[in-house]
């Protein structure tokens, strides 16, 4: 009913009913009782619905039928809007039954919920008054037990104290340990009643029992290990028993015992390797070694059974042996620098390493957390056993070509291999590793300085061996080889990289980086670009080279290597590609060696320029020796008369020429860069990026030229594009498929050129049409080129001026547009449409058809 308040209801006095719903109702109803009735739709009009039943004024002749079918549907609408509201009467009164009968029910419901309530609420009431006494009896219960557990714990206290004072007098350490455990157990249950006096008398008197116990186990063991005891302390089974009596104790108690103990057993260890002792000195630092292991030995058989083995006592003499080690050997060194030399100090890191990596294998390091404040963790990463060598460098056997290709382990470099212990129980990382070779690292300057040394006589001894040797000649039929120094030089960069990551991984590090690319700057320079045949490169800084190839062509200068010379280019260009390559595997890898907090500041990316520049310099020292044999046919391409040629035959001389010089040289270079494709695909885009500029040059040149002059360069042209585009795979027993950016440039350059020809070829008149056409054909020109294309068909030069002036007041000729640009084409589809003509002119040309252009 609530629904109905938004309906607006008329009566009026037709009893005629309007009932207006709202939209979200005419949705609803729609949903539910779709009908397409237009009666039913909430936008009804009386109006547009007569109109539709008679649209014109012939359709008002069947009005009566109309009229009637709708009498008919009002009294049909009439019956069942009676029906409705008869068995809506109905429904309501059955309705109001219902009502009642649920009130009803639901009044007998909560009758009975009531008296249920009623009911439980006595029953719980009888069930305390029966437990009620046995509650109470619970707790009493409770209370007793708590009393008489109290009151044996009282007197097993007393007891205890008692007894405990009388086996400390008769020195009875086994009983008093387990009683003294006893007793502190038992004093924790009278914590809550520490506020009893007597309760406090007993606590206070434990306490008191306890410190006279450490006190007493202190000085018998200080009697024991007195200079003028009895040896007869070895294996005493009283000190073992004192020592399960002092774990109970305070655990300062336990401190202070071993500190002193430890000390009691490196006191031999400080007098014979004081500061002023001979033996002391790095060059005898392997007796210091000896010593300990000899010492822990005895230690072991003569106390080990005294001290639990959870005390490590043997762990802790060698960490504060360590610790004494290192403050001696920093101390010594800082006073005497100018006596320690490289081997002495290799010498001393290696046996040190080495002692560290036993101190590894024995102990696991678990003193180190009960005082970390006294012995930090190294941070240091875990260094192999090292071998002492004279060399620290000596090659290992089956080394790969590039030692950074694959992962090493740092054993295989300068250590020998592991038989008497078992790597993999080796822990990854123990504060063992760099706890006395740490003191060794404000003195590797002295083991850079000397890599920095061993690195300039392999250099000078490269370059002699360059000399006298030259490179291998085994290789030249199977293309160029690799510089054997350059995999000697990485090799030892490896060998230098790893040694000196398991002396240090801080700034020591980085100084060998340093040096690293101090030597990989002369390697480039005196190695690589000092022998490039006729080199033609200058070093103006120790970062960079620049190329000073133009100076040297304007001087005239005619290169033209040998065989030989272009094998040594090729050569050096291929060792410079490995240098390029791996010298990026050793700057990831020295990142990956280095400390993480120093790892941004290692760049060899200056030096990977170096490489690079050494790889232009070898491609445009080849480039230019192509263009020099080639040089002599394009200037006698300018000295043919070309308006006295009568007839188009074959190609010219001078294209042979360029074509047998390219098939001469291509191949070899080919096979001379059979390693290193991809720089031969770069010789060749740079050739044609040269040449086809300078052969446009030398068409211009050529002037004036007849028709039939023209039409021959033309099929010059395209016989010289033919071979540049197969160029890649001249001599080539395989064929391949020429880059597509190498194609692009030759189409689009030679393009050009054929464009340049069909201009020559075209009337001059009338000029309207001679320049639209010009345009047309070269899209991309300039004012320039436009009158050398004049000169070139031989245009009196008042006919220039008045061509030129027309093509001024084009947009192409406009002042500022200069194109600089040699090789700016149409554009594709042009293109395309041209050549096609240039292919049927050729071929009407071989065939003897002089077209009339």
């Amino acid at each position: 009913m609530a629904a109905m308040e938004d309906f607006e209801l008329f009566d009026d006095d037709n009893s005629q009913l309007n009932i207006s719903f709202p939209e979200e109702v005419q949705r609803a109803i729609g949903e539910v009782l779709p009908r397409n009735d237009p009666f039913d739709r909430s936008d009804f009009n009386a109006v547009d619905y007569i109109n539709s039943l008679f649209p014109t004024e012939q359709s008002l002749s069947s009005i009566d039928d109309v009229v009637n079918s709708i009498r008919l549907k009002i009294k049909q609408l009439d019956d069942e809007i009676r029906v409705v509201v008869r068995g809506q009467t109905n429904v309501s009164q059955d309705g109001q039954q219902a009502l009642k009968e649920s009130q009803e029910a639901i009044q007998q419901l909560f009758s009975k919920i009531k008296d249920i309530k009623e009911k439980s609420e006595k029953s719980e009431q009888m069930v305390k008054e029966i437990t009620r006494d046995i509650k109470q009896l619970d707790h009493a219960k409770r209370h007793l037990t708590i009393s008489i557990t109290t009151l044996n714990h009282l007197h097993m206290l007393v007891g205890g104290v008692d007894t405990l004072q009388s086996l400390i007098h008769q020195r009875q350490y086994g009983e008093i340990a387990y009683l003294l455990q006893g007793i502190m157990i038992v004093l924790d249950h009278f914590n809550k009643y520490l506020e009893i006096p007597q309760i406090r008398q007993l606590a206070d008197k434990v306490h008191s029992i306890r410190g006279e116990l450490a006190q007493q186990i202190t000085a018998d063991f200080e009697k024991a290990f007195a200079p003028s005891a009895n040896k007869n302390v070895i294996g005493n089974k009283q000190l073992a028993e004192a020592c399960k009596v002092v774990t109970t104790l305070d655990p300062k108690v336990k401190q202070n015992l071993l500190k002193w103990f430890v000390n009691l057993q490196l006191t031999e260890y400080k007098h014979l390797f004081h500061e002023n002792q001979d033996i002391a000195w790095l060059d005898k630092i392997e007796r210091r070694y000896a010593w300990l292991k000899r010492h822990l030995v005895g230690f072991e058989a003569n106390y080990g059974s005294i001290f639990p083995p959870e005390w490590e006592v043997s762990e802790r003499i060698a960490v504060v042996f360590c610790e004494i080690t290192k403050d001696g050997l920093s101390l010594m060194m800082s006073r005497r620098v100018q006596d320690i030399d490289v081997n002495l100090l290799l010498s001393a890191i290696q046996h040190t390493l080495r002692f560290e990596s036993l101190l590894v294998a024995r102990f696991s390091g678990v003193t180190f957390s009960e005082n970390n404040q006294n012995n930090q963790m190294p941070k240091t990463t875990l260094p192999a056993p090292v071998v002492e060598s004279t060399n620290p460098f000596e090659e290992p056997e089956n080394e790969s070509t590039n030692p950074f290709e694959e992962d090493m382990k740092e054993e295989e470099v300068i250590t020998e291999p592991q038989t008497a212990q078992n790597d993999d129980k080796i822990p990854a990382k123990s504060p063992f590793n760099g706890i006395i070779s740490r003191c060794f690292e404000p003195h590797l300057n002295i083991y850079i300085e000397f890599q920095d040394r061993n690195l300039a006589d392999l250099i000078e001894q490269f370059v002699h061996d360059f000399k006298q040797q030259g490179l291998p000649r085994s290789d030249m039929e199977g293309g160029s080889v690799v510089v054997p120094s350059c995999a000697d030089l990485f090799l030892f960069y490896k060998k230098s990289m790893v040694q000196c990551s398991q002396l240090s991984t801080a700034r020591p590090m980085l100084e060998l980086t340093a040096t690293f690319q101090k030597y990989l700057k002369e390697y480039a320079i005196k190695l690589l670009q000092n022998n490039l045949p006729n080199s033609l490169a200058t070093l103006t800084s120790t970062s960079g080279i620049i190329q000073n190839f133009q100076s040297f062509l304007k001087e005239g200068e005619v290169l033209k290597f040998t065989l030989e010379e272009q094998y040594r280019i090729c050569c050096i260009l291929t060792t410079a590609e490995y240098c390029l390559e791996t010298t990026q595997q050793l700057e990831d890898k020295l990142k990956e060696k280095i400390d993480p907090n120093l790892s941004a500041k290692v760049n060899l990316s200056a030096e990977q320029d170096i490489f690079h520049n050494v790889i232009t310099n070898s491609i445009q020292l080849l480039v230019q020796d192509l263009e020099a044999a080639c040089e002599p046919a394009l200037t006698a391409m300018g000295k043919i008369q070309w308006q006295s040629v009568n007839t188009v035959g074959d190609q010219s001389s001078y294209v042979s020429a360029i074509t047998t010089h390219i098939k001469q040289t291509l191949p070899v270079i080919r096979a001379n860069l059979a390693p290193s494709r991809k720089y031969f695909t770069q010789f060749c885009i740079k050739f044609a990026n040269s040449f086809i500029p300078k052969f446009i040059n030398h068409l211009f040149k050529c002037k004036p030229i007849s028709t039939v002059g023209a039409e021959q360069l033309l099929l010059d042209t395209h016989s010289l594009k033919t071979v540049l585009l197969d160029l890649p795979s001249v001599g080539s027993q395989i064929t391949r498929k020429a880059p597509a950016s190498y194609t692009k440039i030759v189409v689009k350059g030679m393009t050009k050129a054929e464009m340049i020809l069909k201009v020559v070829m075209a009337p001059h008149y009338p000029s309207q049409s001679f320049i639209e056409n010009y345009i047309k054909l070269l899209p991309e020109s300039d004012i320039v080129e436009f009158q050398k294309i004049l000169e070139m068909k031989g245009v009196k030069k008042a006919e220039q001026n008045v061509l030129m002036e027309s093509f001024r007041a084009t947009p192409l000729g406009a002042p500022g547009l200069v194109n600089l640009n040699p090789l700016n084409s149409p554009s594709p589809e042009h293109g395309s449409s041209n050549i096609k003509k240039l292919e049927k002119l050729l071929k009407r040309t071989r065939e003897g058809f002089n077209p009339n252009v």
